[in-house]
């Protein structure tokens, strides 16, 4: 044999995730000599002999938390020849382009490890391994080493170390590695009493949580607050002193034995996120947990501490985001025991630090991306072909549902979900996730994009990076990002877009929200839509729905004060409004699906007058459509000239002769249809047979399938592994302006 060897660079999702002990461990079955180290680009792997079974078991084997997205060979000349197979020190030249592994799910073995009684590290609320445990939310900066992250404040113990340095063990460079000897520790605080510590502390949490007092817990990206959600006094006490009167719950479940196999394959994974099921999937659940809605979201645990706990109380517990009613999470324990005193009876706390906020992620019952964040970020996403090469570009998102993107080369790393900008503290947080997003991939911007919306802090913020900026539509971004997720080519032919939502910026100034565009991803062209209608109380109307029935009953049903469907109208300050919308005074145009939605759900009278959380008429509006499996009707929103015919919709739909579920029903139905007939009207003029659909509408599943159902001969393409609303705004503004600086 030569003293001629092989250099492999691997790229992919290669560090953190225990795969330079992998990589050792398959060397030494090969009995194959030479060396790996991480660096800035990925792993580098160099080879004395048969290189071919290796890649090969590269593939084959590869860590469940890791991904390889290629493998690169190159000749390489050993000066002497290497003796056995060895793991060298990380290397840190360069700009990171390596992807760093979200935070994971306790894993299967150190779940059984922690539960087993003749283990050192039993019933450890922080056992961890390369396979799962923190990532993100510990990091300080890379290369992904220990001294870079929170756990350099808890030097290992001897044993710990042993494991650390060793290969062969699973906990090989686990870098938030720890026992009960050298590793963090539990405390439980409440007022009045004296704290207490491990074991104890969690015992004291547990009798709380039966007794139906609300605990305040401290996870891995942030706090929960935790409740017995088989208890209505309980889950009552929470939504009262949490000011959350209505809006649904999460819950925790002790496992996932009652649900359906396809509920139990999304909540089984290293991601462990919030997944929408059905009510009559969750048994011994109180009614106030999603009161009005036929599904409530679940998940089982997702760390130690949540395992301990559940095994504890073996019942579902509420568990939502540890927060002041529209404040952010709390991530320190000085700011929950301050923030949330008059909330939580008692707080299960660590002296671990979390130094990114990392929410629950949350998916629809088909998989469908409704909230991205802990376990799915920061996984990179690859540019659609045609994109190489990218200058570094961030972009900065919407100001609702904020996340912010990375941009270089053909990769594109995606921010978790952040909230709203308006808050001084949600955008205290969004500068601590921007400065470790650019530390841990060496990124600094060239290019800065932002919503064309120049009131948007976010487009403040761009601003603020001393880079000229880039504006895109609200609506182009939103078709960009479905266009990216399903991979059209930078070249792709036009497509015809229906972007629904609440309301964004529009070309000229005007405020769009039921739009059928023609677009590329470096323009896009207005074709129709819904027709523009006042907001009665500008920001108001998207916080009471009666405001935009009333707007719509003015513009579209002749004499609707003696109708008795809008006698609920009556009671309000009605002839104030008209003379404001006749005025143009604080009642701008605007053409939104979003407050159509909420019309027809203050007509139907399935909300309140005052909405208490983001959606809520809407949410109520398809609950109740999916009572009925259909209703035959002969309703119709005919286009007339490229706009939907409301005036003819609004008196049939009102005079229709059926019950509330059925008539709910045929609103989807008949939204649907028109906007088919739109998009079918514009594809055949442009010869174009792929409609792509994106904007929060989309979130609602029954519109979706009754939208497919009418445009059933057309490639009609949805959001599913990104949300189709605001959360993959700063995906598609990157693509877009990606493709514009390409020309």
């Amino acid at each position: 044999m030569s003293d001629n060897g092989i250099c492999l660079r691997i790229r992919g999702k290669v560090q953190g995730v225990g795969f330079r002990p992998f990589v050792w461990q398959l060397a030494q079955r090969l009995n194959l000599a030479g060396d790996v180290c991480n660096d800035s680009a990925g792993v580098l792997v160099r080879l004395y002999g048969d290189s071919q079974a290796f890649v090969n078991g590269l593939h084959h084997d590869c860590p469940p938390l890791a991904r390889i997205d290629s493998i690169e060979p190159s000749p390489f000349h050993w000066g002497a020849l290497p003796q056995g197979f060895a793991i060298r020190q990380s290397e840190t030249q360069g700009a990171m382009v390596t992807q760093i592994a979200p935070d994971a799910a306790t894993c299967p073995d150190c779940l059984a490890e922690m539960n087993d009684p003749l283990e050192r590290r039993y019933r450890y609320p922080f056992i961890n391994c390369t396979h799962c445990g923190p990532r993100l939310t510990i990091i300080r900066a890379m290369p992904y080493d220990r001294p870079n992250t929170v756990m350099a404040a808890f030097p290992l113990c001897s044993v710990c170390e042993s494991e650390y340095q060793n290969p062969a063990d699973r906990r090989f460079h686990a870098q938030p590695v720890a026992c009960p000897e050298c590793g963090p520790q539990l405390s439980w605080q409440r007022s009045g009493e004296p704290a207490l510590a491990g074991e104890e502390a969690l015992q004291q949490a547990v009798a709380c949580l039966l007794r139906g007092e609300i605990v305040a817990v401290k996870g891995l990206g942030g706090f929960h607050l935790a409740c017995d959600a088989t208890s209505q006094q309980a889950v009552m006490r929470l939504r009262q002193r949490k000011q959350r009167p209505g809006k649904p719950l999460a819950v925790m479940l002790p496992d996932a034995a009652s649900l359906s196999a396809s509920a139990q394959e999304l909540l089984l994974t290293p991601a462990a996120p919030v997944v929408l099921v059905d009510k009559t999937q969750v048994n011994h659940l109180c009614s106030a947990i999603a009161p009005g809605l036929n599904e409530v979201g679940v998940m089982v645990p997702a760390n130690p501490i949540q395992h301990l706990l559940m095994q504890g109380v073996k019942r579902p517990l509420v568990m939502t985001s540890g927060n002041l009613s529209g404040k952010p999470p709390v991530l320190s324990n000085e700011e929950a025991c301050s923030d949330l005193a008059d909330i939580a009876d008692g707080f299960l706390l660590h002296n671990r630090d979390i130094l990114q906020r990392m929410d629950d992620s949350v998916l629809a019952a088909d998989g469908a991306m409704l909230r991205r964040a802990r376990g799915f970020v920061p996984d990179a996403l690859l540019l659609p072909p045609g994109f190489t090469a990218v200058e570094p570009l961030a972009s900065l998102g919407g100001d609702l549902k904020n996340t912010f993107c990375l941009v270089r080369g053909n990769q594109a790393v995606i921010s978790q979900h952040l909230g709203d900008l308006h808050d001084p503290q949600v955008e205290k947080q969004w500068w601590q996730a921007w400065r470790v997003m650019c530390e841990v991939y060496g990124f600094s911007p060239r290019h800065i994009v932002a919503d064309a919306h120049t009131g948007y802090r976010a487009y403040s913020l761009a601003c603020e990076m001393g880079l000229p900026v880039q504006t895109v539509l609200h609506h182009h971004a939103h078709l960009a990002a479905c266009m990216g997720e399903h991979g059209l080519p930078r070249e792709t032919e036009p497509v015809i877009g229906l972007s629904l939502d609440g309301i964004g910026m529009g070309s000229d100034g005007a405020l769009w929200g039921g739009e059928c565009l023609l677009v590329d991803y470096r323009q896009c062209r207005h074709l129709g839509g819904l027709p523009a209608v006042a907001l009665p109380g500008a920001d108001l109307a998207a916080r009471q729905p009666w405001r935009n029935f009333l707007a719509q009953c003015l513009a579209f049903v002749p004499g609707w004060q003696s109708n008795p469907h809008c006698a609920s109208l009556l009671a309000h300050p009605w002839a104030v409004l008209e003379k404001a919308i006749t005025r143009g005074i604080n009642a701008p145009l605007a053409s939104s699906a979003g407050r159509l939605f909420d019309a027809v759900a203050a007509a139907l009278g399935c909300v309140a007058d005052q909405q208490t959380w983001e959606g809520e008429a809407a949410c109520s509006l398809e609950a109740l459509a999916l009572q009925c499996s259909g209703f035959r009707h002969t309703i119709s929103l005919p286009v007339e000239n490229n706009t939907l015919g409301l005036a003819a919709f609004w008196p049939a739909f009102l005079a229709l002769n059926a019950t509330v579920p059925e008539k709910a029903w045929v609103f989807h139905d008949v939204l649907a249809q028109g906007f088919a007939q739109l998009a079918r009207l514009h594809a055949r003029a442009q010869g174009i047979s792929t409609v792509v659909c994106a904007g929060g509408v989309f979130h609602n599943r029954l519109f979706r399938q009754r939208l497919l159902h009418w445009l059933g001969d057309y490639r009609v393409l949805f959001p599913h592994d990104l949300p189709a609303g605001d959360g993959a705004l700063s995906w598609g503004q990157a693509l877009v302006a990606a493709a514009r600086l390409q020309g």
